[in-house]
């Protein structure tokens, strides 16, 4: 299992040297990048490209050379103008009927999705960019909901049906623009091109991993993702561990400097795009034995590729504070690679990194 995570660390260009220059190539690179905490997603995306500010990857956000939308599962992605109106052909209906139960709750039918798409079509026109409680107003006007699920449900539905996307942000606030007027118009991809371009895009950069993971990440069924490896061909390499198959990009193996941390969000593609082997990342299956309800921060970190420990971020004026709560103690190497982490955090964020370990209680270190 070690194995296979030391390679999923090259997949996911957390190892090698480092070969894309700009936040729209990492998004690019995996297909999709889960998005719906945005801050520290624009930090999965700085992780990748040494040197890069949070500053640079929010300008590349608002001039649209990367958008933010629902897409592959109910939440939001990062993904490419390149690459949207493709996949939300693809992967759009498995949504929608991954829905269907909550939108029956919410009072959502073929009707009032109807309705809405017209209203929001008109209030986006011209260009205009709108923000969550300015199309609130105008659903709500026409007696749609305009609060909770109900709203979201709407605006996820017009975002996976292609209507709109996201626009830049305003101040603090999110906004959505048509996706006509952010991304120029593309030809239709051949339906079977673009099931192997997902299949090939997953495997190359999450891999390797299952079909049951790629079934986890993109809501496509068992049987799309088998025709999928079969239309790739050559493009993947395939493993099989212990009885399962596994499939990756065809990456020589990176050399990983030991010892090495990362301090990645809850939702990076490393953590969270993995259903049958998700624990890969977790060989000593410390995580697993934390007693049910154990209050840990979101964060992940790593120790040469597998969970040892757990951070959170806040921030001063100036300050990068990282809290981390550790499984064990580190030793002095380990808690140098530590710093070294967290400054390339601060370095992002053009603050100073200050760390502060502990050791997570009930583990007898």
């Amino acid at each position: 299992m070690r194995a296979i995570a030391e390679r999923r660390l090259r997949s996911a260009l957390l190892a090698g040297d480092p070969v894309l220059r700009a936040p729209v190539d990492v998004v690019r690179w995996f297909g999709a990048v889960q998005s719906q905490d945005f801050g520290p997603a624009k930090w999965s995306l700085g992780e990748r490209l040494p040197g890069t500010t949070d500053a640079e990857v929010q300008r590349s956000f608002d001039a649209g050379e990367f958008l933010r939308t629902h897409v592959l599962r109910p939440t939001w992605h990062f993904v490419t103008p390149d690459d949207i109106r493709w996949l939300l052909r693809l992967t759009g209906p498995r949504v929608h009927a991954t829905n269907a139960y909550a939108y029956r709750r919410a009072g959502l039918d073929d009707g009032a999705f109807a309705k809405a798409h017209d209203l929001l079509a008109e209030a986006l026109d011209g260009g205009a960019h709108r923000t969550r409680k300015e199309l609130a107003d105008v659903v709500g006007g026409a007696g749609l909901p305009n609060t909770g699920f109900g709203l979201g449900y709407l605006l996820m539905h017009a975002e996976l049906d292609g209507l709109m996307c996201s626009g830049p942000v305003r101040g603090k606030l999110h906004t959505y623009t048509l996706l006509e007027a952010r991304v120029p118009p593309a030809p239709e991809r051949d339906p079977d091109e673009a099931l192997a371009e997902l299949v090939t895009r997953y495997f190359g950069s999450h891999g390797p991993a299952t079909a049951k993971d790629l079934r986890w990440w993109s809501s496509l069924t068992l049987a799309d993702i088998a025709r999928g490896v079969e239309l790739a061909g050559d493009r993947l390499r395939h493993d099989l561990v212990d009885g399962v198959s596994y499939w990756s990009g065809w990456h020589e193996n990176a050399v990983l400097a030991s010892p090495t941390v990362h301090l990645v969000q809850g939702y990076d593609e490393y953590v969270v795009a993995f259903a049958e082997s998700k624990y890969v990342l977790d060989a000593s299956g410390t995580a697993r034995s934390l007693p049910p309800g154990t209050a840990v921060p979101n964060g992940i970190l790593l120790l040469d590729g597998q969970v040892a420990g757990h951070w959170r971020r806040t921030s001063t004026k100036d300050t990068l504070l990282v809290e981390a709560v550790l499984y064990r103690a580190l030793t002095p190497a380990e808690s140098e690679a530590l710093d070294a982490a967290a400054a390339r955090q601060a370095t992002f964020l053009n603050l100073y990194p200050r760390v502060v370990t502990s050791l997570l209680a009930g583990l007898g270190q």
